[in-house]
């Protein structure tokens, strides 16, 4: 694992627990897609993965039929744990001091641009809003 790659683990973990103290949201919404498109893991890798970092208690059993497949990296897990941790100190100090409609618009536009990004819909996105403000 090059300096690179952690550099980019540990920014997608920071991101991951901003956003998982923010609104509650953080592997499968951030952490699977931002290992599928910034780093090039396939979906089974980045599911795998994913559990790995939120193992205990929620995915004991998960992770274990993942290990068994080969589709986790132990390495990532542990650098992405550390940043995810002060991620989501820093994304909950940020979500109480704002109020709860400004966190719902937050989470709303996570959970639009994600699904936007896994359809492949984000440029056709882009040019749909163009063609009524362009």
């Amino acid at each position: 694992m090059n300096a690179e790659s952690i550099l980019l683990l540990m920014t997608v973990g920071l991101f991951a627990g901003m956003l998982s103290g923010l609104v509650g949201v953080g592997g499968g919404i951030i952490i699977v897609p931002a290992l599928v498109f910034f780093l090039g893991f396939t979906q089974l890798q980045a599911q795998g993965t994913s559990l790995g970092l939120l193992l205990l208690p929620v995915g004991v059993f998960a992770v274990m039929n993942y290990y068994k497949a080969g589709h986790i990296d132990f390495k990532v897990v542990g650098v992405m744990s550390i940043a995810f941790v002060a991620g989501g100190w820093i994304g909950s100090k940020l979500a109480l001091r704002l109020d709860q409609d400004t966190v719902k618009k937050i989470f709303a536009i996570v959970l639009f641009y994600t699904a936007f990004r896994l359809l492949h819909w984000d440029m056709a996105v882009v040019k749909w809003v163009r063609g009524w403000f362009g």
